[in-house]
């Protein structure tokens, strides 16, 4: 490129203008950072020490509900339909080798130095997790994600589940609904009313002893997602831009301090009203922080949530959800020797560590298309990963279990 052979006279900077982000940005720095105080809410839940620390997955849910349908609209406005096949083969290409991998090691690891306990119910779940639907098989099976999650070392994956479960139905309503000069007022339409209609059917089931069908059924979780992505909207995103700057930036540092408070304050799954309307109050601030954020990035809570700690956590997130929990169960105190605040530094060190080279050799090769995850390499890749993680579910023998044998490790143990 030639240079001219004089700088040009430099303009004295002007405000930007409020401009409407195009909605699904997927690297915007407060939401990677969002995803970092997500995760960080979950582990603390599981160590123990943030008892409301499980609504962080519904912040994960709205968030896949906000970007995914920001996506699809957008690929709807530009093109006028969607590539539904090149649509799923991103969505597999994200979650799928990662959580391969990490059930595989996991199996191996439960074989080696679990509680044939644990390597019992792995091996009876692993096939529903492969087939994304865990959360429906720990229904049926009657195992409550209060009391007995941590006999299982796949029961987190409920949550990846629900979302592979909304990434399979959603884009067919965007594909009908979204084209056309309205066609972004009948997806939010549509969002809202199956939002209306998920809270609904949580509200009417939530009459048993255990909550976890509400808790991880898809019908009754689904207005996270469709929160999120009535938030991605043309409509609401109109809305959120008439709201002045400074009110922006306040609003979502009112909306992140909540969040935060209610993870801290809520007494769990008993906590008054969680079932009734408790959880949609906290999905709907959610959506409405999403949509904050991404029209007005810059404020104070932005730079905070976008800075390097919270967004390196969120650029870890998927990784760190996949593998802290089997780390948590396969190193309970007895086996490190010690319990309380130190076990947990060690269980978020190790589970950084295998998120770290989760993302550093699996998610970033596979996503950005490395050679080896391409074309005829990419495929005998994932037919030979296929026959590996068939091949160890097949290999590895069903424990005996007796009276004696039924060691299960109590997670929240100090």
């Amino acid at each position: 490129m030639a240079q001219h052979s004089a700088a040009p006279r430099r303009s004295q900077p002007s405000p930007a203008p409020r401009a409407t982000p195009r909605a699904g940005r997927p690297h915007l720095a407060p939401l990677d950072g969002l995803r970092g105080l997500a995760v960080a809410a979950v582990l603390l839940f599981h160590a123990g020490y943030l008892r409301g620390g499980f609504l962080g997955v519904d912040l994960f849910f709205v968030l896949s509900g906000f970007l995914i349908t920001g996506l699809l609209l957008s690929e709807t406005g530009r093109a006028g339909r969607i590539d539904l096949a090149a649509f799923w083969a991103r969505r597999a290409r994200r979650l799928l080798p990662a959580l391969v991998v990490m059930g595989v090691a996991t199996l191996l690891l439960a074989w080696a130095f679990g509680s044939p306990s644990l390597l019992a119910f792995a091996l009876d779940d692993a096939p529903w997790a492969a087939a994304q639907a865990v959360n429906w098989h720990f229904i049926a099976e009657q195992v409550g994600y209060w009391n007995a999650s941590d006999t299982r070392l796949f029961s987190h994956l409920w949550s990846i589940a629900v979302e592979w479960q909304f990434y399979l139905a959603w884009p067919l309503v965007v594909l009908a609904a979204g084209r056309g000069r309205r066609g972004e007022h009948r997806v939010a339409g549509l969002a809202v009313v199956g939002a209306v209609a998920s809270l609904a059917l949580m509200i009417m089931f939530d009459n048993a002893v255990d909550t976890t069908r509400v808790y991880e059924g898809t019908d009754t979780r689904a207005f996270s997602l469709l929160l999120g992505a009535a938030a991605a909207t043309r409509p609401v995103r109109a809305r959120l831009a008439r709201v002045p700057r400074q009110a922006g930036h306040v609003l979502c540092a009112v909306l992140a301090c909540g969040l935060v408070a209610s993870w801290a304050l809520t007494d769990g799954q008993h906590a008054p009203g969680l079932f009734e309307g408790g959880m949609f109050l906290h999905s709907l601030a959610a959506a409405v922080l999403i949509a904050a954020l991404a029209a007005a990035p810059d404020g104070h809570a932005g730079r905070v949530l976008g800075s390097v700690v919270p967004r390196g956590l969120g650029e870890l997130s998927y990784g760190l959800y996949l593998w802290h929990w089997p780390v948590y169960l396969l190193l309970p105190p007895d086996v490190l020797g010690f319990g309380g605040l130190p076990r947990t530094a060690v269980l978020i060190a190790v589970s950084l560590a295998a998120a770290a080279l989760s993302k550093r050799l699996v998610e970033d090769p596979v996503r950005f298309r490395a050679r080896w995850a391409t074309g005829r390499r990419g495929l005998a890749v994932l037919a030979a990963t296929a026959v590996v993680a068939a091949g160890v579910w097949v290999a590895i023998p069903q424990p005996r279990l007796g009276a004696g044998t039924v060691d299960v490790h109590r997670l929240m143990e100090p």
